[in-house]
């Protein structure tokens, strides 16, 4: 079984390098090395560019593909075309998931074959999440309210950043998704994902914040209040849904 594992990153020449590192030398220490690396580069100003270059050349494994395109979406759909793997997924550079569950998810894919899409979960009951601050909390609180209210969303959490799906799966919810670039991409990947009955494992992870996030927190928000109102009309009017 081939896992694709990719890396959105944007402007990441401090956290490229010890990521794929970091992630190589893991799945070498637990003997699995049917598996490629692809880094979507967003568009990146830095020497993003160069670092992912040096990382190819010492890493066969390691591929790079840039994008001219801003978000976490537009990554996701490029990584999953290039992808060869049967499963493939997304991981944050910085691996805020703990990089274990990498190795847990490996061997769920291998050992249970129902299972086609694992979310991991900040929120699940067993999941341990450490140095998140109040105010992120509290909207990422806020998010899921509301995606639960509107939207009728099952799982406990809808971007850890550690997805995982097999490659056929990702394929058929990408058709049925909408263009959006941004972060809102994944949230609207997994509610078509319930919508059509995937069998999904909402996976508790140990997750640590990270403190040099670059993301706009009231900007994002807004931009997710319009995207759940899109998808409300969608799901609830629209009659070929």
């Amino acid at each position: 079984m081939m896992m694709t594992i990719l890396f959105p990153v944007l402007n990441e020449r401090l956290r490229l390098e010890p990521g794929v590192t970091r992630t190589v030398e893991y799945l070498n220490r637990i003997d699995f090395h049917d598996y490629e690396i692809i880094i979507i580069d967003n568009g990146s100003e830095d020497e993003t560019p160069e670092i992912a270059g040096s990382l190819c050349v010492k890493y066969p494994a390691v591929k790079y593909e840039r994008i001219e395109i801003r978000g976490v979406g537009a990554a996701f759909r490029r990584g999953v075309e290039l992808s060869r793997g049967e499963i493939v997924g997304y991981m944050d550079i910085d691996l805020s998931t703990d990089i274990k569950h990498l190795g847990e998810a490996i061997h769920i894919f291998q050992t249970v074959p129902e299972v086609e899409y694992i979310n991991g979960s900040r929120f699940a009951r067993e999941s341990n999440t450490r140095g998140r601050k109040w105010y992120r909390r509290i909207t990422s609180r806020g998010l899921l309210i509301l995606l639960k209210l509107f939207l009728g969303m099952k799982s406990t959490d809808a971007i850890c950043g550690f997805t995982f799906v097999r490659r056929q799966t990702a394929f058929s919810l990408i058709k049925k998704c909408s263009q959006d670039n941004g972060w809102f991409y994944m949230i609207e990947f997994l509610l078509r994902a319930e919508r059509d009955s995937v069998r999904i494992l909402d996976y508790p992870v140990e997750w640590q914040e990270d403190y040099n996030t670059t993301v706009n927190i009231f900007r994002t928000s807004c931009s997710y209040i319009v995207q759940i109102a899109r998808l409300f009309w969608e799901f609830h009017f629209r009659k070929d849904q």
